[in-house]
């Protein structure tokens, strides 16, 4: 019975020592880049989760994290850091564009083996210009008088200065439209898709589209500054 139970000891020790030699794989990446005043960040073939948060800066930076969708063995690991880009992301000028595109056409695939995570911080009135194939886009903490969203499968997240007013034009073929501003709604049941907009006479522009997920479109409450205390 002891010798059993060395044998079935040693057995769980081999496999537990398997267990956490198989990890993923992840390599992160930042680079900054100089923004043109008043000009656009347009983001072309986007893939994963992509996160655009707007800062007090004049620049922009741009931070990847790649990780291995499976895990590998520490023989495989060298093998599979291959499939990982140091820069995911192409980065570079166009007149009045700051342009970001996915370097590979591989990532851009939804049967690729690597998930991409991107985090770009950009001054808060840049216009934005986003064209996203599968996965997330958040917009956090923008000012910016134009943005502009597609998105092919995901969703859609803005947080947005409760100030306003907004020119909202958001519609999502297969999935919902959530909206903390007042708007007209408009549905097609039949094709389960949502419309949602509002007009006022000028204000910031909003066009989002998705065909296979959700919209939601909320306020970011500034809290009010306390009054002096009386003297």
């Amino acid at each position: 019975m002891k010798l059993i139970g060395v044998v079935l000891l040693g057995m769980s020790g081999l496999l537990l020592a398997d267990i956490v030699s198989h990890q993923k794989l992840e390599v992160s990446h930042t680079e900054k880049a100089d923004f043109p005043s008043g000009g656009t960040l347009h983001v072309k073939h986007s893939t994963g989760d992509l996160t655009i948060e707007g800062w007090d800066r004049p620049d922009v930076e741009i931070t990847t994290i790649q990780t291995t969708k499976a895990d590998y063995s520490s023989q495989d690991r060298e093998t599979a850091a291959r499939e990982l880009n140091q820069a995911p992301l192409l980065v570079g000028r166009q007149g009045q564009e700051l342009v970001v595109t996915t370097n590979s056409p591989r990532l851009r695939s939804m049967l690729s083996s690597v998930n991409l995570w991107c985090n770009i911080k950009a001054p808060r009135n840049a216009r934005l210009a986003v064209e996203h194939g599968s996965g997330e886009v958040h917009i956090d903490n923008m000012e910016s008088s134009d943005i502009h969203v597609t998105v092919a499968n995901g969703a859609i997240t803005l947080h947005l200065p409760e100030e306003g007013p907004y020119h909202i034009d958001a519609k999502s073929d297969f999935g919902g439209v959530q909206s903390d501003f007042p708007g007209e709604e408009r549905r097609r049941w039949w094709l389960l898709g949502h419309r949602y907009s509002q007009s006022p006479p000028s204000g910031h522009n909003l066009y989002l589209r998705v065909e296979v997920g959700d919209i939601t479109i909320l306020k970011t409450h500034t809290p009010s500054e306390p009054a002096p205390l009386a003297h």
